[in-house]
């Protein structure tokens, strides 16, 4: 009783926090009474060059007041979003195309600093203004302006300052997912994440769940987007569509880090960052994305995945279907929205993972290596099924998924059916293990239609005689 009692108190206690929402609503309309002043302020301008009354001052002076008000419109945006997502609610902007980037990974340190440079900035507009005007402007109100501009850069400094060990601890405190510090938006608060994967864990080991063991397990490769200058070929050979002969291709596998290293990847610092670091093949969004597919049932599914709640559910996304109806676009798209949403992702195909986990197998420092991935909220496994597997490539795979199991989200894309993924993998216990754990949490998209890289030809391959091939 005394447990729900206190319970009841606590959630009493949270739910004041709404006290604060009409607070942010009378900012808005704060807002509105700018846009007033500054409409105000323009036409006032305007009326005077017209009428040849402004002089070069007088102008200056008036873009100055515009500059102002836009600057001060621009810090209550600030107060009004910032805010109310840290203290209020949040608004589940995730993977909204006009989502500002600083939103992804605001809280109550950033916003202070942020809000502190904001003050500086109008500050400096306001001291401008004095000395544009100097000569209407007494040496009291100059010394004191410039006094005054002077301490709020002070307390600026201070605040980035003491606010860059803050979010330092948070970064080192947080348990795993990319390094996106206060789990905004969309992955929840460190503290829930860390212990619903401990419950996992002892689920898991209540369960007697177990796996299959690899010869010579054990080893961590260094993500690929943080060596780039370093990196080791491995060629592989794959059939050739609709033909016997083959092609030759070579995949990248970053090089090993020392086997001491035990460092997290550091985070990029921006949603920039992030995209350039997953290796995307390019650059595609869903609102880019055309065809039948936006007119059948399954695009209801393809928006649900566009919201990132299967990234946190750490479940799964999947794309089967022929070549070239947009399997890899659509995974590309919501690989970015995830980076856009303060996610760390990492892009490759089946065969290049595949490569890349053989090689840390053989540095003997695989294990840490599927530690280390399932630091990365999502990864995007491309392509299965354009290359037969050998059973030790199923193995790494398996490993790969099996380890991401209910930990962290994986984005694939086939060309095949599951019931067909026996040709890829081999009809094998360890394939059925597979697509059991990649099935199981997940949403299955399947796209019909040719290829839109054939549409409006007259003739496609399959259209020409075999000896012309």
């Amino acid at each position: 009783m005394r447990s729900y009692a206190a319970s009841s108190i606590g959630y009493a206690l949270f739910a004041t926090r709404w006290l604060q929402a009409p607070l942010y609503f009378g900012l808005v309309a704060a807002q509105g009474v700018y846009v007033y002043k500054f409409f105000n302020e323009l036409c006032h301008l305007i009326a005077h060059v017209i009428s040849g009354q402004a002089d070069e001052t007088y102008v200056m002076l008036a873009v100055l007041k515009l500059v102002d008000v836009v600057m001060i419109a621009n810090l209550l945006i600030m107060v009004i979003v910032g805010g109310y997502e840290t203290f209020v609610s949040r608004i589940g902007l995730q993977g909204h195309r006009d989502q500002p980037e600083w939103l992804s990974h605001v809280n109550s340190n950033v916003l202070k600093v942020k809000l502190a440079t904001a003050i500086v900035g109008i500050s400096s507009v306001h001291l401008l203004q004095m000395f544009v005007d100097v000569s209407h402007t007494s040496q009291h109100s100059l010394l004191w302006g410039t006094v005054i501009h002077m301490a709020f850069i002070l307390s600026a400094v201070l605040l980035a300052y003491m606010s860059g060990p803050m979010e330092s601890r948070g970064r080192h405190g947080h348990d795993g997912h990319g390094g996106h510090d206060d789990g905004r938006p969309g992955g929840g608060s460190d503290v829930r994440q860390r212990v619903r994967r401990k419950r996992l864990g002892r689920s898991a080991a209540a369960h007697g769940r177990t796996e299959p063991t690899v010869p010579h397990a054990g080893g961590a490769a260094h993500p690929a987007p943080a060596t780039p200058a370093t990196l080791a070929a491995v060629t592989v050979v794959e059939g050739a569509e609709g033909g016997a002969r083959s092609v030759r291709r070579t995949a990248t596998v970053p090089a090993q880090v020392s086997p001491r290293s035990r460092t997290v990847p550091s985070a990029p610092a921006t949603a920039e960052d992030r995209i350039r670091a997953a290796g995307f093949p390019g650059r595609k969004t869903l609102e880019d994305f055309g065809g039948d597919l936006t007119r059948s049932p399954e695009w209801k599914t393809v928006t649900r995945l566009g919201t990132l709640g299967f990234v946190d559910d750490r479940a799964n996304a999947v794309f089967l279907g022929p070549p070239g109806t947009g399997k890899t676009h659509l995974a590309v798209a919501l690989g970015l929205r995830a980076c856009r949403a303060g996610h760390d992702v990492l892009f490759a195909t089946a065969a290049e993972w595949a490569a890349r986990l053989a090689h840390a197998r053989s540095a003997g420092r695989l294990t840490d290596e599927l530690d280390r991935l399932d630091r990365y909220p999502v990864i995007v496994v491309d392509e299965i099924g354009y290359l037969p597997f050998t059973p030790d490539e199923t193995q790494l795979l398996y490993r790969l998924v099996s380890h991401r199991y209910e930990r962290a989200s994986v984005v694939v894309t086939s060309d095949k059916p599951f019931a067909r993924w026996t040709e890829v993998f081999g009809d094998t216990p360890m394939t059925t293990a597979l697509l059991d754990r990649l099935a199981h949490h997940a949403e299955v998209v399947t796209l019909q239609g040719g290829s839109y890289r054939l549409r409006g030809r007259e003739r496609t391959p399959a259209a020409y005689p075999a000896e012309t091939r």
